[in-house]
């Protein structure tokens, strides 16, 4: 992710493209990513994977970090190096309507 404006630990909003994370995100819904959001098994994250920024559930297993789509008809399951590989964990998915707002912690 390139510098912006923007501080390093401010949060920071994506539009998520596809299918991979349904049914919980839908192509096209926006979230907010937090730098310094707690990273805990089973939360979402951005994450660096081989040059490339991921949105995938988190799975820790002993000491070994993955991540995995929460749609099940993708059984992709990427192994990253470790907590220095996530860029941010999602704190909010945004909607169009106040009631449409659910929050991650």
């Amino acid at each position: 992710m390139e510098a912006t404006g923007c501080s390093a630990s401010e949060p920071f909003a994506l539009r998520v493209l596809g299918d991979m994370m349904e049914p919980e995100f839908r192509d096209g819904c926006v979230i907010i990513v937090d730098p310094e959001g707690l990273v805990k098994d089973g939360c979402y994250v951005v994450a660096q994977h081989d040059e490339e920024f991921y949105f995938r559930q988190l799975h820790i297993d002993g000491d070994r970090y993955f991540l995995k789509c929460v749609n099940e008809g993708y059984d992709e399951l990427l192994e990253i190096p470790g907590i220095e590989a996530i860029h941010g964990v999602v704190s909010q998915q945004a909607g169009t309507r106040r009631k449409q707002h659910k929050h991650y912690l």
